[in-house]
């Protein structure tokens, strides 16, 4: 299987990376930062950070043909710890079922400056006649 580069231009990392990998069905990010993707500015708040990381993940996964149902992990990197409950609601939004939940890690990290969290994802994508 080839690897292959997803790039988003709105919000394309300034070092020599892609913001995700492909091979075959499986769809890995790279950090997903939580300022605005047009202008790099950082939103106040946890909630206004939470909120850009969850449309910048979903427009990775839907420049792939995916959505949440194809997520298989994501993991968060909270400046606090503290500000892992703001992931909730957003997360329970976009999965719903509790029987039906991708993995979930978060970790306090030092993250310096204004930025509060950030994240990655892994996903596992079937084409549409369910092939890999």
């Amino acid at each position: 299987m080839s690897r292959r580069s997803v790039s988003i231009e709105s919000f394309a990392h300034q070092t020599p990376i892609p913001v995700a990998t492909r091979i075959g069905p499986l769809l890995l990010s790279s950090v997903i930062p939580s300022f605005d993707p047009f202008t790099r500015n950082l939103p106040d708040g946890i909630d206004a950070q939470v909120a850009n990381l969850f449309d910048r993940a979903e427009a990775i996964l839907v420049a792939e043909g995916a959505g949440w149902g194809d997520v298989a992990k994501m993991t968060f990197f909270v400046a606090e710890i503290a500000y892992r409950d703001a992931i909730n609601e957003p997360w329970a939004q976009r999965f719903p079922d509790p029987a039906s939940r991708p993995a979930r890690h978060t970790q306090v990290v030092q993250m310096g400056g204004p930025m509060l969290v950030n994240c990655d994802l892994m996903a596992y994508i079937e084409d549409k006649d369910g092939q890999q």
